[in-house]
């Protein structure tokens, strides 16, 4: 039956595609319109459904256009928050909602980003406007829409695709049957594309090669340990370089690609005795949490999980009294272009006219 299953999925799959397709025809002849933002728009996004480290280079962008001075916006649709509507998570000054009111991607880029404008809205084309009329006395030189490549409805100045290098690209698969929102033949409408999370540069060469038959700039791209931090627990900040080559941990998270933070933890030195992993984005319950705290508790380690679950967890506080008193971390992750940040850099600069 299990492999029976895929065939099961592939009408759903051939018209989920063809209705993909149809779309983007409708937009590229200009039957469908993309409104003009008043602001430059940068919009990063993927053809797959998570998993690329989207979120950790749209912190590098963000952080890029800080470093020269320029005032950045990001527009999200702040995906299983609570609240509705336009909101105002940042701005700029004061970080003004909780992680479950703005959705965990986008608090984790407010909190990281203090200096930046953040919004979150259903219709990025409604936040924009909202930007733009708010802060007109103080406008953001440019907007950057997160996760926003099969969102034609905005025009940008600059779109950027991320490809997962360490996912079977040649064999990559539509929805529902793979995890592809849109064919790859689709990444010729990317401005810029950033191969991502490489560790295999072989593999990663072959994938190189078929993209350069776009013609369109290409960059090379690794998720690097940042900080590990003590978020609970006795051990203090201070402690946690001294202890993370012998620590000995439960790791658990709801994301997309789980793998790739047990290979981060690996390569940190830490010991990942268990883990419990969710679904992307999963709300954490107490029931769910008290579990992972009792499994840790009963075999003698402490706990693991990503800095965007820890954020997910930090709008209830219920949730984060679970683990009061036992050593709690999460592990930050960024983006490392190393090959290609030049080309990157001039392209951000176009867009603001610098």
């Amino acid at each position: 039956m299990h492999n029976q299953f895929p065939i099961l999925l592939r009408p759903a799959t051939q018209l989920y595609g063809s209705l993909v397709q149809l779309r983007n025809t409708l937009f590229d002849r200009q039957i469908f319109k993309s409104w003009k933002s008043p602001i430059p728009v940068v919009s990063i996004g993927n053809l797959s459904a998570g998993g690329t480290g989207k979120t950790p280079l749209v912190d590098w962008i963000v952080k890029y256009y800080l470093s020269i001075g320029c005032k950045p916006a990001i527009v999200s649709r702040g995906y299983r928050r609570e609240s509705k509507g336009v909101q105002l998570v940042s701005d700029g000054q004061r970080i003004l909602l909780s992680s479950n009111e703005a959705g965990d991607e986008t608090a984790m880029l407010a909190w990281n980003n203090p200096d930046a404008i953040v919004v979150v809205a259903k219709k990025r084309e409604d936040a924009v406007t909202y930007i733009a009329t708010h802060f007109a006395q103080r406008a953001p030189s440019v907007i950057i829409l997160d996760d926003a490549y099969q969102h034609r409805q905005i025009d940008r100045a600059l779109n950027i695709a991320i490809i997962n290098a360490e996912e079977p690209f040649f064999e990559a698969k539509m929805l529902p049957e793979g995890r592809l929102r849109e064919p790859l033949k689709n990444i010729s409408r990317a401005d810029l594309i950033v191969l991502n999370k490489i560790t295999n540069q072989q593999k990663a060469d072959a994938i190189m090669k078929e993209l350069e038959n776009n013609g369109k700039p290409i960059v090379n791209a690794r998720l690097k340990i940042g900080e590990l931090t003590c978020f609970s627990g006795e051990l203090s900040a201070s402690d946690d370089t001294l202890v993370a080559e012998n620590l000995n941990v439960l790791a658990f998270a709801g994301i997309a690609s789980p793998e790739s933070f047990l290979a981060s933890l690996s390569k940190e030195g830490i010991n990942v005795a268990a883990h419990r992993f969710f679904n992307d984005h999963e709300p954490y319950s107490v029931k769910k949490l008290r579990s992972v705290r009792n499994e840790a508790e009963a075999k003698g380690l402490s706990l693991i999980t990503t800095e965007k679950d820890y954020f997910r967890m930090l709008g209830r506080p219920e949730l984060i009294r679970i683990l009061a008193s036992m050593p709690c971390y999460y592990l930050k992750i960024e983006t490392d272009i190393f090959a290609g940040k030049e080309t990157m850099q001039s392209m951000l600069k176009a867009v603001i006219g610098k």
